[in-house]
């Protein structure tokens, strides 16, 4: 009753001509619920030319909010693209600093290759770019639709914008044709990559750790696309999908020598993995580090490999041809294993191609250029399904986004009521589902409402275990923090046993939460017992994933607290449950951890 009460004062509110700038003609009511006229357009980026953008956003969100009030929603998202290519315009470098510094530590993606202090002046963002560059911003609601879909907060906003003026400056038809493409080089290359990208296996020396120039990328990319090179064309993929295209550490040259070697068309991509002959003698002599000076894709070649160099030259030559790719490093059941994916000629990812099924790899890590961030399953999946670009999902993004303006101005119960209706057009519209839960907090909604929607949002994400497990997570802590113990324990043990066959790495995630547990809340022989069990339960069919998470971590843990003895018996314990071949790689680093402890402090 109060959220329509308070959803009604504001169309009476805004029923009057809107508050506008300068010489501007007044957006009155009915101009604000229909698109915004390219005129308009026109006038507003002059008048935004004329005060660096101070207010625009302002105006632009009103008609925004009046628009989507009376459930224009065409109208709404025109206007609201406007309010956010304003407010970003304006906002000055320091501004953007002080908030972008925070979310790249509270993501955890700094990382050395980064500079140790950023620029912090007063230039507005919008000054990185040409003035026609930001009128065809404006004017292009695809872009506008697919910029603010793609944006991260670890983005770094005034290079991107720096980087897609200077695409757009080299070649302003060129942009405007291939514009998807222009965006995914300026947010991956917006930021160096990091020092262990694509992977950590060989050294800087042999393979430097830095992006081309960016107008040369673009101009590279498209020409090769208009010459036939690329398998996909590159004007029908989105920024999301080419972003893993553009993200090539080989240089052009090596590009383009592999377009001439490696003759597979798409469908037989996956057999550029087996052209590198696998160096069994490295692994044997335990050299996982590349030894040569260079890394080149001819020297792969030549010289042959372990699979981390098999799975780097598969997956540059796919980018050599046009087709997004992404390499894949993942623990298997006695071993570590990489691998790559591709984007095939259905559109579609085919994410195994020299996975080895038997070896039971269970999960793969595969970075994200954009952000440096790992992507999660469900982010891989999402791509793969191609759900975003669908209708009912762009219904979704709008109103999440009015609900995320909403719960900026604290209107709580209209940012509940926003987002319940972006779940309603979508279900696997995450955001939607975080906002919703935002809302709900914020309105100070009783314990057993926000559970439902926990359980609610585990149960629409049942098709992607990391998310379910991660609502599920959700609700176990809010569950033991207001004391009901027993229904955590139980939702915690149900989630672990539902993946313990097909996806054992979340229920090593749920065991994982358990054992830590335990260190802060049992003494030393219950933390014994707990890990025995877990050992029991989880064990078998962990292999190197358990090993990582469960035993080094016990064993390191004991350790800590001078139970040197104790660490042995437990990686006896666990050299008894696990499946574990001799001489292969689980053997291997089991005894590794053995010889190492050993050499720590005395045992009481």
């Amino acid at each position: 009753m109060s959220g329509r009460a308070t959803l009604a004062l504001v169309v009476i509110a805004l029923a009057a001509p809107l508050r506008v700038l300068a010489d501007l003609e007044p957006i009155t009511e009915a101009e604000a619920l229909l698109p915004p006229t390219p005129a308009r357009l026109a006038a507003l980026a002059d008048e935004g030319a004329r005060n660096n953008w101070t207010g625009v956003d302002t105006v632009a969100r009103q008609a925004a909010v009046t628009a989507y009030a009376r459930e224009k929603i065409n109208a709404a998202e025109g206007w609201l693209y406007v309010h956010r290519w304003a407010r970003l315009f304006a906002e000055t470098e320091a501004e953007f600093v002080i908030k972008w510094i925070p979310a790249v530590e509270a993501a955890k993606v700094a990382h050395g290759n980064m500079a140790r202090s950023y620029a912090s002046t007063d230039r507005p963002l919008g000054q990185f770019l040409a003035p026609g560059l930001k009128k065809w911003f404006l004017d292009n609601a695809g872009f506008s639709d697919e910029f603010f879909s793609l944006l991260s907060p670890v983005d770094y906003l005034p290079q991107v914008f720096a980087l897609l003026n200077e695409i757009y400056q080299a070649d302003p038809a060129r942009f405007k044709q291939y514009a998807s493409l222009a965006l995914a080089i300026a947010v991956d290359y917006d930021l160096p990559p990091p020092p262990d990208w694509p992977h950590a296996q060989v050294s800087p020396a042999a393979l430097p750790r830095r992006w081309p120039r960016a107008s040369e990328a673009f101009a590279w990319w498209v020409r090769e696309d208009r010459a036939g090179h690329t398998y996909q064309r590159l004007t029908r993929l989105g920024a999301d999908e080419l972003k893993f295209l553009v993200d090539a550490a080989a240089p052009f040259a090596e590009l383009e020598w592999s377009q001439k070697t490696v003759a597979y068309p798409l469908a037989e991509l996956p057999l550029a993995y087996s052209m590198i002959r696998y160096r069994m003698d490295r692994i044997q002599g335990q050299q996982m580090v590349w030894a040569g000076k260079s890394y080149r894709l001819y020297d792969v070649l030549q010289d042959g490999g372990i699979c981390v160099d098999q799975a780097y030259f598969a997956a540059e030559a796919g980018k050599a041809r046009g087709v997004p790719t992404l390499l894949f490093l993942g623990a298997g059941l006695d071993g570590r294993h990489a691998w790559f994916g591709y984007l095939d000629g259905d559109q579609r990812w085919q994410l195994d191609a020299g996975r080895y099924a038997e070896q039971r790899f269970i999960t793969g890590t595969v970075y994200d250029p954009q952000t440096w961030r790992i992507l999660t399953d469900h982010e891989i999946k999402f791509l793969s399904e191609r759900f975003r670009a669908l209708p009912a999902y762009h219904q979704s993004r709008i109103h999440a986004a009015f609900a995320e303006e909403f719960l900026h101005d604290h209107r709580a119960a209209e940012a509940a009521a926003s987002a319940r209706k972006a779940v309603n057009y979508e279900r696997r519209n995450l955001d939607a589902w975080e906002i919703l839960l935002s809302a709900q907090q914020a309105q100070g909604a009783k314990a057993a409402v926000v559970e439902g929607t926990l359980r609610e949002a585990a149960m629409a994400f049942q098709r992607y275990p990391d998310l379910e497990a991660g609502f599920s997570n959700q609700l176990t802590a809010n569950l033991r923090a207001r004391g009901e113990k027993s229904l955590a324990d139980f939702e915690e043990a149900r989630l672990a046993k539902k993946y313990q066959v097909e996806r054992s790495d979340l229920s090593i995630q749920q065991a994982v939460g358990i054992l830590r547990r335990s260190f802060e809340t049992q003494p030393e022989a219950e933390q014994v017992r707990t890990y025995n069990s877990t050992v029991d339960k989880y064990g078998r069919d962990g292999g190197m994933e358990f090993f990582d998470k469960i035993v080094v971590v016990f064993a390191e843990h004991l350790v800590q607290l001078g139970d040197k003895a104790g660490a042995m018996r437990a990686i006896d314990y666990a050299r008894g449950a696990l499946t574990i071949e001799p001489g292969r790689q689980l053997d291997v680093e089991m005894n590794n951890l053995v010889t190492r402890l050993k050499k720590t402090g005395a045992s009481r």
